[in-house]
């Protein structure tokens, strides 16, 4: 019998606990947090595009870099920084405008503002994922982004190899002079506020009051309020035209896909079909290195969200690591572990910025997992690769 023959009695639950379970899901402050924090981007950025704030940070930017596949990635790499859920549709208006003139279809664009989004995931310390990692295997933070660090440039290879195969991105007139760089900071305030002191607040919250778990999540929502009404109040944007923005059907659409994919994260793990599985793969003796690449890549494409793979897998992979004695290891296994999950929530179904990027679109799935599945299986295998060069290191 197969680990996937055992799936379907895993996750088999009475309606009562179903039900349960889908209630304190919902209820969940981090839930809640989550779905304002994904609302409030839309607002900003719909905000950004309909008071013309958009046009002209796009129209200041011009100029000051000349390269035109760089234009087009460097948004969603820079709104990568941020680890805010959802963050794709931040950067998805920005990729739509330099995109335009291209020959790259909806779908391209959308694999564009995707992959770039999320190069940094690897080691930027700001994103839990590898904070957790790192605290949960006791390895030197410094340590661990440094050896991280290869990667995201892998990813930028291969997205920019993808970009080029992709269709013809036609090149800007080039200015004799740069333009100055004033102008555009000036008009990218909006962003800078969100990022400046959402990630301060976020962090400082979170210390202070460690038993909220949605404290990150509450600094980023109270900057992205700032940043809108910055943004409204510069703009001198009439009421109406605030009510339309926020009164919008597709606000309600967003806001009930991030509670229904987090519903059923919470069914997932209320289910204990995690750790039936990982039991499984323990049974069936798969050797440890399968395990690290295994376990984590399938619960990041389960689930979507790096979080839920670190917190179910690494425990289980720490702890086979230790009990076959192979602890001075351990940098390397976590490297390949958090490399290949990340590869599975890149590749999910379920990956919100995939969800709403797509969305932003308007295209389906299956066009742009065709840009995707290629670069993203290419990152698991150099990550696979990588795991032997940093284990002979440490020999």
């Amino acid at each position: 019998m197969t680990l996937l023959n055992h799936i379907p009695a895993l996750v088999r639950m009475a309606p009562v606990s179903v039900l349960k379970s889908m209630f304190f899901s919902i209820v969940d402050p981090k839930t809640l947090a989550f779905a304002l924090v994904v609302s409030l981007i839309l607002v900003l950025s719909r905000a950004m595009e309909s008071t013309g704030q958009m046009k002209r940070l796009l129209e200041k930017f011009r100029g000051l870099v000349q390269s035109p596949r760089l234009n087009l990635v460097i948004f969603p790499a820079l709104i990568g920084l941020l680890p805010m859920p959802g963050g794709a549709v931040f950067s998805a208006p920005m990729v739509k405008e330099l995109g335009g003139d291209s020959k790259l279809t909806n779908a391209q664009l959308s694999f564009v503002n995707y992959w770039f989004r999320h190069i940094w995931e690897y080691w930027w310390p700001m994103y839990p994922g590898v904070l957790l990692a790192t605290m949960m295997a006791d390895i030197s933070l410094p340590v661990f982004v440094a050896m991280m660090i290869p990667l995201t440039l892998t990813a930028m290879g291969l997205g920019t190899i993808s970009l080029k195969g992709l269709g013809e991105v036609k090149p800007e007139k080039i200015k004799r002079t740069r333009p100055p760089f004033g102008p555009f900071l000036k008009e990218l305030t909006p962003i800078l506020i969100v990022i400046v002191p959402g990630l301060l607040l976020g962090t400082l919250l979170s210390r202070n009051f460690p038993r909220f778990s949605a404290a990150k999540e509450a600094g980023l929502i109270a900057s992205l309020i700032l940043s809108v009404s910055w943004l409204w109040h510069e703009n001198r944007m009439p009421a109406a035209d605030m009510a339309g923005i926020v009164i919008d059907r597709k606000m309600v659409d967003i806001s009930y896909m991030v509670i229904a994919i987090l519903v059923f994260k919470g069914i997932l793990g209320d289910s204990e079909a995690v750790r039936g599985i990982s039991n499984e793969m323990m049974k069936l003796h798969i050797p440890l290195f399968l395990v690290a690449v295994l376990l984590p890549f399938m619960v990041g494409l389960f689930t979507g969200i790096t979080i839920a793979f670190v917190g179910s897998t690494f425990p289980i992979l720490i702890s086979l690591v230790q009990a076959q004695g192979q602890a001075e290891f351990m940098p390397a296994y976590i490297m390949v572990g958090l490399s290949c999950g990340f590869a599975g929530v890149l590749l999910s179904p379920l990956h919100l910025c995939l969800l709403l990027s797509n969305a932003y679109f308007e295209t389906k799935l299956s066009p742009v997992y065709r840009s995707l599945w290629l670069p993203t299986l290419l990152m698991m295998a150099a990550s696979m690769g990588y795991f032997w060069v940093i284990r002979g290191f440490y020999l």
